[in-house]
């Protein structure tokens, strides 16, 4: 498995069926809010310089991706902070460390970046929380949500 930081305008039409795939996977309410990503405000990021997008493939096919937002903390302007924003292996690819390998890659290349805090969020629904936490990530909050309509 080979990983790389890839520009967003290099993989966003390889990456649009894997969104597909994993939205399927992990979505709450699939009945009636429909996966619709903006990918006009993807490409606006990506042209400000803070968006990531870290892949992995194999035989040149992607086969997942770590993609974060990169920009100073609005609480702590002189920190940068990483938000994950998506991140999703294909599941015949998650036997081994190919998960592990990916996000270790992207942390390596944020912190060569002078990022200060990267967070990634986790769905209760597919809780990798404790892989995570084996390679140094702290589980710092949890997220509640009303869905009102």
């Amino acid at each position: 498995m080979d990983f790389a930081h890839e520009s967003y305008a290099n993989v966003k039409n390889e990456i649009k069926p894997l969104i597909q795939e994993h939205w399927k996977e992990i979505a709450l309410h699939t009945d009636d809010i429909k996966l619709e990503p903006n990918w006009n405000a993807y490409s606006r990021m990506a042209e400000q310089g803070a968006l990531r997008v870290y892949t992995a493939r194999k035989n040149d096919e992607l086969v997942g991706y770590f993609v974060c937002i990169v920009m100073p903390s609005l609480h702590y302007m002189r920190h940068l902070f990483a938000n994950n924003d998506i991140l999703f292996l294909k599941k015949s690819q998650r036997k081994g460390t190919a998960g592990i390998r990916l996000i270790k890659f992207a942390v390596e290349e944020l912190t060569k970046e002078g990022v200060t805090l990267i967070n990634v969020n986790v769905k209760k629904k597919q809780d990798f929380g404790p892989v995570l936490e084996r390679i140094g990530f702290e589980h710092i909050e949890d997220l509640w949500q009303l869905k009102v309509k």
